[in-house]
């Protein structure tokens, strides 16, 4: 006993004749008698009883119908929610963000969420080498990350450089206007990552190759924390743009590099090679790629 049989005695129980059936079904009655002797050997029952012109359900026949409702509801819903899965208006969105992402990415959710309001989310926030960990386990499916970085297993989308400035206290204006490395290099340095991640290491190279030493006093992967002492002169930083756009609400001084060409940061996303993404995550690229193209990310 297939769909299409439970299809066929649905309309017969409905319609209370073969001749009937069979027209509504657009087949010829002989076909349609067959299914249905088909049927009641499949399952060793008689399911309908004549009652003069017309065809009265036995109480199998009844049990039958009751099951027949819920199972061919269920396949139609099936397919319809595989349809909108496979068009992206279901489904789930499994993305990675990297703690030092893009600037304004809750009006990227937002504008998602409107076009799509079906999705159900499923965002981790974490370093980009971690990320890359989540995306081969395949918890997440496609991961918004800081370059440089390994990525031989994965495809790369570039989605924006950002540029880093210098942040001080507003209890002190150590800058003018844009500050060089050299005259950063002269006051209490934190960094707002740790050794072995992504900022860090673009912070050092960036010194590293104007050949100066900064005084690095302390590294934080608390960024909280690191702009709460920043903004109560504990030092100054150096941070990417997106870090200004996440905490906005501390009271700092912010300077460009003037040497900025020494200092930026790319943002990309990635996926596992030879992964097809999901409809649902085509989609956000999308959405995310028009408003990096219109200026709504990345800046301050």
């Amino acid at each position: 006993m297939d769909i299409r049989q439970l299809r066929y005695f649905i309309v017969i129980a409905e319609e209370k004749q073969i001749s009937a059936a069979a027209k509504k079904l657009y087949m010829s009655q002989p076909p349609l008698s067959q299914q249905l002797k088909n049927m009641e050997a499949s399952l060793g029952e008689q399911l309908f009883e004549r009652s003069g012109k017309f065809l009265e359900l036995t109480e199998a026949g009844k049990t039958l119908y009751k099951y027949a409702l819920q199972i061919t509801q269920m396949m139609e819903e099936a397919k319809n929610e595989v349809a909108d899965v496979g068009g992206g208006i279901d489904g789930r969105l499994a993305v990675g963000i990297n703690t030092f992402s893009l600037g304004n990415l809750n009006e990227v959710f937002h504008q998602y969420r409107s076009m799509y309001p079906k999705i159900k989310y499923k965002i981790q926030q974490n370093e980009s080498s971690l990320l890359c960990y989540l995306l081969k386990q395949r918890e997440i499916e496609m991961a918004i990350v800081r370059l440089p970085l390994e990525i031989d297993e994965f495809t790369l989308q570039h989605l924006h450089s950002e540029p880093f400035y210098v942040i001080t206290s507003k209890e002190k204006k150590l800058f003018t206007g844009d500050a060089t490395l050299e005259e950063v290099s002269r006051y209490p340095l934190v960094l707002p990552s740790i050794e072995g991640l992504g900022v860090y290491y673009s912070i050092h190279e960036a010194f590293s190759k104007a050949k100066i030493q900064p005084e690095i006093i302390a590294e934080f992967s608390d960024l909280k924390l690191m702009m709460e002492l920043v903004s109560t002169d504990f030092g100054i930083s150096i941070v990417p743009e997106s870090l200004l756009h996440l905490y906005k609400e501390y009271p700092v001084h912010i300077h460009k590099i003037a040497d900025s060409e020494q200092l930026s940061g790319d943002i990309g996303l990635i996926w596992l090679k030879d992964h097809r993404l999901s409809k649902a995550a085509q989609n956000f690229i999308d959405v995310l790629a028009a408003n990096i193209d219109k200026g709504d990310i990345g800046l301050i």
